[in-house]
């Protein structure tokens, strides 16, 4: 699969775009990319997977072979030459404005605008929704487990369990985005400049004679960052062991069993040692909820490994993320557009987010409002990141997101960053924009009556 071909979108991405084409419909479009609501367990989002999104919009293309494709499809026999050209020139030379990854979003807000001929327009919808989908359910899961963990250490271990190779890598990335300090993906970790960490497994120690060998032979390979895995067979016992051989580890993991009690016991006994810079990392099919449970039981746990619960998150599996057509300009005339029916309607018109600061600091409340709309002392959130097709600026360092990330998040009132309880902070669309719905609407029943 190539990873850049204008293939990569709904058919009826490119039925649209040859019909805009072969009709002269040659319009400058705005589309904006949103959730109508935060899924159930969820008091807000992180933006994530812009820089992918960015990556696309500057490589697209159509080969010879894809195009050929095409012409092939029964659906494009009627389709004139001049479309199959324009696809062998393809290229984005739009405007694109969009939150910064690790910004948090709420319900409604765009997190990014295009503005491009609307062919453009229209073929990157499916490409745009499935880069920002996917890395903002995970980094949004992850911010949970971050704040779930207080302030110890987690790792992304979702590699496994993610669905194929490449989702891995950007699951990692978004997992640290989200605040994971790192990730056991290795190529993520060269790719993308991210911490990268690993213990053992269990058939490592299965594969020895006995439970002993294998930790001696574990630190004679690696003196200095040994974790030892010591639930392959009696947590206690293992520990015992490690303790009479003399030979301290950088750390010892729990991956199965009560790991409270087992990490409290733990505990005692390195302690008891003198081993007490010794670190107690647990893993096995954790999640917000099993972390925040463990550590009101005082498990004595200093980092957790979350795998399946980043990478394929089961109580939010996917975004209810839309792309809709905001605006429409043809021959120097705007004409915005909506979506009116009442169970999915948009409101029209480019917009900006506007973010309220209390005194002390803490988020108090965001103003949707259309792009031109005073911001009265408000941060605008959407920056403008690309301008006739190409980046205004290099991508940023993954750790810089994730700071970006744990710094919203503490400015985020406590009562939102619970996990386990429903909180909707507060979002407003402005009066102008109320007014430009309404004018909207005006139009299209006289519209309707002609």
């Amino acid at each position: 699969m190539r990873e850049y071909s204008g293939l990569l979108t709904d058919l009826y991405e490119l039925t649209m775009a040859a019909g805009y084409l072969q009709t002269r419909f040659d319009g400058r479009a705005t589309f904006e990319l949103f959730v109508r609501h935060l899924p159930p367990k969820r008091n807000y989002l992180v933006a994530a997977g812009l820089e992918q999104a960015l990556e696309f919009l500057e490589n697209v293309r159509f080969t010879g072979d894809e195009i050929k494709f095409l012409r092939e499809q029964l659906l494009f026999s009627n389709i004139s030459d001049d479309f199959f050209r324009y696809l062998a020139n393809f290229r984005f030379t739009g405007d694109v404005w969009a939150m910064p990854e690790g910004t948090l979003a709420f319900a409604g807000e765009p997190m990014l605008r295009i503005t491009a001929p609307i062919i453009e327009g229209q073929i990157l919808e499916t490409c745009l929704l499935a880069t920002l989908s996917y890395q903002t359910m995970v980094a949004s899961k992850a911010a949970r487990v971050f704040t779930a963990a207080q302030g110890r250490r987690v790792v992304d271990f979702g590699a496994r369990r993610a669905h194929g190779l490449e989702a891995s890598v950007f699951s990692a990335r978004a997992s640290v985005i989200g605040g994971c300090l790192g990730t056991s993906n290795t190529l993520a970790g060269q790719l993308l400049g991210m911490g990268v960490y690993g213990t053992q497994a269990h058939s490592w120690i299965m594969a020895h004679e006995n439970e002993a060998a294998a930790f001696a032979h574990f630190m004679d390979v690696f003196p200095q960052g040994a974790v030892l895995l010591v639930d392959t067979y009696d947590v206690r016992n293992a520990v015992k062991k490690m303790i009479a051989m003399g030979r301290k580890p950088a750390g010892i993991r729990l991956d199965s069993g009560d790991l409270a009690k087992d990490s409290r016991w733990v505990r005692r006994e390195l302690d008891r040692a003198g081993w007490k810079e010794v670190k107690i990392f647990a893993s096995g099919d954790l999640d917000e909820f099993k972390i925040a449970a463990l550590l009101a039981k005082g498990a004595a746990i200093d980092s957790f490994g979350v795998g399946a619960a980043l990478a394929t998150p089961s109580d939010a599996p996917h975004l209810n993320l839309i792309y809709k057509l905001v605006e429409v300009e043809r021959g120097g005339e705007i004409r915005e557009a909506a979506k009116l029916t009442r169970a999915k309607a948009t409101y029209p018109g480019k917009k900006q987010v506007f973010r309220r600061a209390a005194k002390n600091g803490e988020f108090s409340s965001d103003r949707i409002a259309l792009e031109d709309e005073a911001p009265n002392g408000d941060t605008p959130l959407l920056v403008q990141v690309m301008r006739s097709g190409r980046r205004l600026q290099s991508g940023e360092p993954v750790g810089a997101l994730r700071e970006r990330c744990i710094a919203s998040l503490e400015k985020l009132p406590a009562k939102y960053r619970q996990i386990n309880r429903r909180a909707d902070y507060p979002v407003r669309y402005s009066s102008g924009l109320q007014a430009l719905l309404q004018k909207v609407r005006q139009r299209v029943r006289r519209s309707a009556l002609q």
